[in-house]
Protein backbone atom coordinates (compact mmCIF):
# COMPACT_ATOMS: atom_id res chain seq x y z
CA UNK A 1 0.00 0.00 0.00
CA UNK A 2 1.12 3.57 -0.59
CA UNK A 3 2.57 5.31 2.46
CA UNK A 4 2.44 9.09 2.71
CA UNK A 5 3.19 10.60 6.10
CA UNK A 6 4.61 13.64 7.89
CA UNK A 7 6.09 13.39 11.38
CA UNK A 8 7.20 16.35 13.46
CA UNK A 9 10.80 16.06 14.65
CA UNK A 10 11.20 19.54 16.16
CA UNK A 11 9.54 22.95 15.90
CA UNK A 12 11.02 26.14 17.32
CA UNK A 13 9.65 29.69 17.58
CA UNK A 14 11.95 32.68 17.66
CA UNK A 15 10.82 34.63 20.72
CA UNK A 16 12.17 37.84 19.16
CA UNK A 17 9.71 37.48 16.24
CA UNK A 18 6.99 34.99 17.26
CA UNK A 19 5.59 34.62 13.75
CA UNK A 20 8.82 32.88 12.70
CA UNK A 21 8.70 29.15 13.41
CA UNK A 22 11.34 26.71 12.16
CA UNK A 23 9.84 23.27 11.55
CA UNK A 24 11.80 20.08 10.96
CA UNK A 25 9.62 17.26 9.63
CA UNK A 26 10.33 13.70 8.58
CA UNK A 27 8.38 12.87 5.42
CA UNK A 28 7.74 9.59 3.65
CA UNK A 29 6.15 9.53 0.24
CA UNK A 30 6.33 7.78 -3.16
CA UNK A 31 9.67 8.40 -4.81
CA UNK A 32 7.94 9.36 -8.04
CA UNK A 33 6.84 12.73 -6.57
CA UNK A 34 10.27 13.57 -5.13
CA UNK A 35 11.18 15.73 -8.12
CA UNK A 36 8.07 17.86 -7.55
CA UNK A 37 8.91 18.31 -3.88
CA UNK A 38 12.46 19.34 -4.79
CA UNK A 39 11.19 22.35 -6.77
CA UNK A 40 10.45 24.12 -3.47
CA UNK A 41 13.80 25.79 -2.81
CA UNK A 42 12.86 27.38 0.53
CA UNK A 43 13.41 24.02 2.23
CA UNK A 44 16.55 22.33 3.51
CA UNK A 45 16.44 18.59 2.79
CA UNK A 46 18.23 15.33 3.28
CA UNK A 47 16.79 12.28 1.59
CA UNK A 48 17.40 8.54 1.78
CA UNK A 49 19.60 7.52 -1.14
CA UNK A 50 18.97 4.53 -3.39
CA UNK A 51 22.74 4.31 -3.77
CA UNK A 52 23.09 3.52 -0.06
CA UNK A 53 20.27 1.01 0.48
CA UNK A 54 21.19 -2.69 0.03
CA UNK A 55 19.34 -4.27 -2.89
CA UNK A 56 17.54 -6.91 -0.82
CA UNK A 57 16.48 -4.31 1.73
CA UNK A 58 14.88 -2.17 -0.97
CA UNK A 59 13.30 -5.26 -2.53
CA UNK A 60 11.75 -6.13 0.82
CA UNK A 61 10.37 -2.60 1.06
CA UNK A 62 8.73 -2.68 -2.38
CA UNK A 63 7.37 -6.16 -1.68
CA UNK A 64 5.84 -5.25 1.68
CA UNK A 65 4.88 -1.64 0.98
CA UNK A 66 4.96 -0.86 -2.74
CA UNK A 67 3.88 2.43 -4.21
CA UNK A 68 0.50 1.83 -5.83
CA UNK A 69 -1.35 4.82 -7.31
CA UNK A 70 -4.25 6.08 -5.23
CA UNK A 71 -5.85 7.75 -8.25
CA UNK A 72 -6.23 6.00 -11.58
CA UNK A 73 -7.11 8.84 -13.95
CA UNK A 74 -8.03 8.58 -17.60
CA UNK A 75 -5.64 9.79 -20.29
CA UNK A 76 -6.30 13.27 -21.64
CA UNK A 77 -4.33 16.29 -22.86
CA UNK A 78 -2.27 18.18 -20.32
CA UNK A 79 -0.51 17.32 -17.06
CA UNK A 80 -3.64 16.43 -15.09
CA UNK A 81 -5.40 13.08 -15.50
CA UNK A 82 -9.10 12.89 -16.16
CA UNK A 83 -11.78 11.13 -14.12
CA UNK A 84 -10.86 7.80 -12.58
CA UNK A 85 -11.42 4.71 -14.67
CA UNK A 86 -11.33 0.99 -13.97
CA UNK A 87 -10.42 -0.40 -17.36
CA UNK A 88 -9.03 -3.97 -17.36
CA UNK A 89 -5.59 -4.80 -18.75
CA UNK A 90 -4.67 -7.50 -21.25
CA UNK A 91 -1.08 -8.11 -20.28
CA UNK A 92 1.18 -10.80 -21.63
CA UNK A 93 2.74 -12.86 -18.87
CA UNK A 94 0.36 -11.60 -16.19
CA UNK A 95 -2.75 -13.59 -17.08
CA UNK A 96 -3.95 -16.80 -18.75
CA UNK A 97 -4.06 -16.93 -22.55
CA UNK A 98 -7.56 -17.74 -23.76
CA UNK A 99 -7.19 -20.15 -26.70
CA UNK A 100 -10.76 -19.61 -27.86
CA UNK A 101 -10.74 -15.81 -28.01
CA UNK A 102 -7.02 -15.79 -28.84
CA UNK A 103 -6.21 -13.17 -26.20
CA UNK A 104 -5.13 -12.90 -22.61
CA UNK A 105 -7.73 -12.86 -19.87
CA UNK A 106 -8.28 -9.38 -18.42
CA UNK A 107 -6.70 -8.43 -15.10
CA UNK A 108 -7.28 -5.48 -12.81
CA UNK A 109 -5.19 -2.33 -12.87
CA UNK A 110 -3.80 -3.19 -9.41
CA UNK A 111 -2.78 -6.67 -10.53
CA UNK A 112 -1.10 -5.24 -13.63
CA UNK A 113 0.83 -2.72 -11.52
CA UNK A 114 2.05 -5.40 -9.11
CA UNK A 115 3.04 -7.59 -12.05
CA UNK A 116 5.27 -4.76 -13.27
CA UNK A 117 6.75 -4.52 -9.76
CA UNK A 118 7.46 -8.25 -9.70
CA UNK A 119 9.18 -8.02 -13.08
CA UNK A 120 11.35 -5.17 -11.78
CA UNK A 121 12.27 -7.22 -8.69
CA UNK A 122 13.20 -10.19 -10.86
CA UNK A 123 15.42 -8.02 -13.06
CA UNK A 124 17.02 -6.35 -10.03
CA UNK A 125 17.93 -9.69 -8.48
CA UNK A 126 19.43 -10.84 -11.76
CA UNK A 127 21.59 -7.71 -12.04
CA UNK A 128 22.66 -8.04 -8.39
CA UNK A 129 23.55 -11.69 -8.85
CA UNK A 130 25.66 -10.75 -11.86
CA UNK A 131 27.66 -8.40 -9.66
CA UNK A 132 26.28 -4.96 -10.47
CA UNK A 133 26.39 -2.27 -7.76
CA UNK A 134 23.26 -1.19 -5.92
CA UNK A 135 23.51 2.33 -7.34
CA UNK A 136 22.59 0.72 -10.68
CA UNK A 137 20.35 -2.13 -9.56
CA UNK A 138 18.12 -0.07 -7.28
CA UNK A 139 17.13 2.25 -10.13
CA UNK A 140 14.93 -0.56 -11.44
CA UNK A 141 12.99 -0.56 -8.17
CA UNK A 142 12.50 3.19 -7.74
CA UNK A 143 9.10 3.43 -9.53
CA UNK A 144 7.64 1.20 -6.81
CA UNK A 145 9.58 2.61 -3.83
CA UNK A 146 9.00 5.25 -1.19
CA UNK A 147 11.56 7.77 0.01
CA UNK A 148 12.26 9.19 3.47
CA UNK A 149 13.09 12.90 3.54
CA UNK A 150 14.10 15.17 6.40
CA UNK A 151 12.98 18.73 5.64
CA UNK A 152 13.37 21.99 7.55
CA UNK A 153 11.91 25.38 6.76
CA UNK A 154 10.30 28.55 8.03
CA UNK A 155 8.36 29.39 4.85
CA UNK A 156 5.68 26.80 4.01
CA UNK A 157 2.81 28.89 2.61
CA UNK A 158 3.73 28.58 -1.07
CA UNK A 159 4.15 24.81 -0.83
CA UNK A 160 0.75 24.42 0.83
CA UNK A 161 -0.98 26.77 -1.61
CA UNK A 162 0.40 24.96 -4.65
CA UNK A 163 0.27 21.36 -3.46
CA UNK A 164 -2.82 21.24 -1.26
CA UNK A 165 -4.81 22.16 -4.33
CA UNK A 166 -7.12 20.23 -6.64
CA UNK A 167 -4.85 20.91 -9.62
CA UNK A 168 -1.81 19.33 -7.95
CA UNK A 169 -0.70 15.73 -8.54
CA UNK A 170 -2.89 13.52 -6.28
CA UNK A 171 -0.10 12.03 -4.18
CA UNK A 172 1.58 15.34 -3.42
CA UNK A 173 -1.85 16.68 -2.46
CA UNK A 174 -1.99 14.00 0.23
CA UNK A 175 1.55 14.85 1.36
CA UNK A 176 0.70 18.56 1.60
CA UNK A 177 -2.33 17.79 3.78
CA UNK A 178 -0.20 15.65 6.09
CA UNK A 179 2.36 18.47 6.35
CA UNK A 180 -0.42 20.97 7.06
CA UNK A 181 -1.58 18.87 10.02
CA UNK A 182 1.89 19.14 11.57
CA UNK A 183 2.16 22.87 10.95
CA UNK A 184 -1.27 23.69 12.35
CA UNK A 185 -0.37 22.34 15.79
CA UNK A 186 0.72 24.84 18.43
CA UNK A 187 1.30 22.55 21.40
CA UNK A 188 4.60 21.09 20.18
CA UNK A 189 6.54 24.31 19.52
CA UNK A 190 9.44 25.29 21.77
CA UNK A 191 10.28 28.96 22.30
CA UNK A 192 13.87 29.99 21.67
CA UNK A 193 15.47 33.21 22.78
CA UNK A 194 18.02 34.71 20.36
CA UNK A 195 21.19 32.65 20.61
CA UNK A 196 19.42 29.39 21.51
CA UNK A 197 19.55 26.41 19.20
CA UNK A 198 17.15 24.35 17.12
CA UNK A 199 18.67 20.84 17.39
CA UNK A 200 16.71 18.04 15.64
CA UNK A 201 17.10 14.54 17.11
CA UNK A 202 18.78 15.81 20.28
CA UNK A 203 16.84 14.98 23.42
CA UNK A 204 19.82 15.22 25.75
CA UNK A 205 20.00 18.19 28.09
CA UNK A 206 22.31 20.79 26.61
CA UNK A 207 24.77 22.53 28.90
CA UNK A 208 26.97 25.53 28.15
CA UNK A 209 29.47 24.98 30.96
CA UNK A 210 28.77 21.91 33.02
CA UNK A 211 30.61 18.76 31.93
CA UNK A 212 28.83 15.80 30.40
CA UNK A 213 29.28 13.76 33.58
CA UNK A 214 26.93 16.12 35.44
CA UNK A 215 23.90 15.35 33.29
CA UNK A 216 24.28 17.23 30.04
CA UNK A 217 26.38 17.77 26.95
CA UNK A 218 28.07 20.91 25.75
CA UNK A 219 26.32 22.94 23.07
CA UNK A 220 29.15 22.30 20.62
CA UNK A 221 28.71 18.54 21.05
CA UNK A 222 24.93 18.81 20.81
CA UNK A 223 25.29 20.63 17.49
CA UNK A 224 27.55 17.90 16.12
CA UNK A 225 25.18 15.19 17.37
CA UNK A 226 22.22 16.86 15.66
CA UNK A 227 24.08 17.32 12.36
CA UNK A 228 25.21 13.69 12.31
CA UNK A 229 21.75 12.35 13.06
CA UNK A 230 20.26 14.53 10.34
CA UNK A 231 22.88 13.20 7.95
CA UNK A 232 21.87 9.64 8.75
CA UNK A 233 18.63 10.21 6.84
CA UNK A 234 20.63 9.56 3.67
CA UNK A 235 21.59 6.02 4.54
CA UNK A 236 19.59 4.79 7.55
CA UNK A 237 15.98 4.16 8.36
CA UNK A 238 14.10 6.11 11.01
CA UNK A 239 15.37 3.83 13.79
CA UNK A 240 18.95 4.72 12.89
CA UNK A 241 18.98 8.12 14.55
CA UNK A 242 20.30 6.81 17.86
CA UNK A 243 24.02 7.06 17.09
CA UNK A 244 26.36 7.74 20.00
CA UNK A 245 28.01 11.09 20.60
CA UNK A 246 31.48 9.76 19.77
CA UNK A 247 30.32 8.41 16.40
CA UNK A 248 28.38 11.60 15.76
CA UNK A 249 31.42 13.82 16.37
CA UNK A 250 33.48 11.67 14.02
CA UNK A 251 30.82 11.84 11.28
CA UNK A 252 30.29 15.58 11.73
CA UNK A 253 34.00 16.32 11.46
CA UNK A 254 34.28 14.12 8.38
CA UNK A 255 31.33 15.86 6.67
CA UNK A 256 32.29 19.48 7.32
CA UNK A 257 36.02 18.85 7.07
CA UNK A 258 35.96 17.13 3.69
CA UNK A 259 36.87 18.63 0.33
CA UNK A 260 34.41 19.37 -1.10
CA UNK A 261 32.42 19.98 2.07
CA UNK A 262 29.24 17.91 2.66
CA UNK A 263 27.26 20.45 4.63
CA UNK A 264 23.59 19.92 3.75
CA UNK A 265 22.85 18.15 7.10
CA UNK A 266 24.14 21.27 8.85
CA UNK A 267 21.23 23.28 7.38
CA UNK A 268 18.68 21.67 9.73
CA UNK A 269 20.57 22.93 12.79
CA UNK A 270 19.97 26.61 13.42
CA UNK A 271 20.25 29.36 16.01
CA UNK A 272 17.48 31.86 16.71
CA UNK A 273 18.68 35.22 15.43
CA UNK A 274 18.28 38.55 17.19
CA UNK A 275 16.43 41.60 15.87
CA UNK A 276 18.54 44.75 15.71
CA UNK A 277 15.57 47.03 15.00
CA UNK A 278 12.11 47.15 13.49
CA UNK A 279 11.15 49.15 10.42
CA UNK A 280 7.85 50.12 8.82
CA UNK A 281 7.94 50.73 5.07
CA UNK A 282 5.73 53.43 3.50
CA UNK A 283 3.81 53.73 6.74
CA UNK A 284 1.76 50.64 5.90
CA UNK A 285 1.60 47.10 7.18
CA UNK A 286 3.31 45.45 10.11
CA UNK A 287 6.75 46.30 11.34
CA UNK A 288 9.52 44.35 9.62
CA UNK A 289 12.41 42.94 11.66
CA UNK A 290 15.94 43.83 10.67
CA UNK A 291 17.96 40.79 11.65
CA UNK A 292 21.38 40.90 13.23
CA UNK A 293 22.80 38.11 11.04
CA UNK A 294 20.59 37.98 7.95
CA UNK A 295 23.41 36.73 5.72
CA UNK A 296 23.54 33.52 7.75
CA UNK A 297 19.83 32.69 7.42
CA UNK A 298 20.24 30.77 4.17
CA UNK A 299 16.74 29.75 3.04
CA UNK A 300 15.26 30.41 6.52
CA UNK A 301 13.99 33.66 8.00
CA UNK A 302 14.77 34.45 11.64
CA UNK A 303 17.23 31.59 12.16
CA UNK A 304 20.96 31.37 11.46
CA UNK A 305 21.77 28.13 9.68
CA UNK A 306 24.72 26.34 11.20
CA UNK A 307 25.94 25.64 7.66
CA UNK A 308 26.43 29.37 7.09
CA UNK A 309 28.19 29.77 10.42
CA UNK A 310 30.92 27.22 9.63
Amino acid sequence: MTTISSTTILRSRNAAAPDKVLSTLLLRYPRCIHAEFMTHRVFSRNAASSRAIPVEKLIKDVEENPFIPVYWGANQRGMQAGDEIDAPLYLQGASHFDMIDRCYDPISKEAGWLHARDQAISAARAFAKAGYHKQIVNRLLEPFAHITVLVSGTEWDNFLELRDHEAAEPHIQILAREVRKCLEREDDIQDLEPGEWHLPFVDEKVMEVRPRARGGIHTSDAIKLSVARCASTSYKTVDGFDMTLDKAVELHDRLVGSTPIHASPAEHVAQADGVSRWETYDGEGSDTPIWENKREHGNFIGFRQYRHML
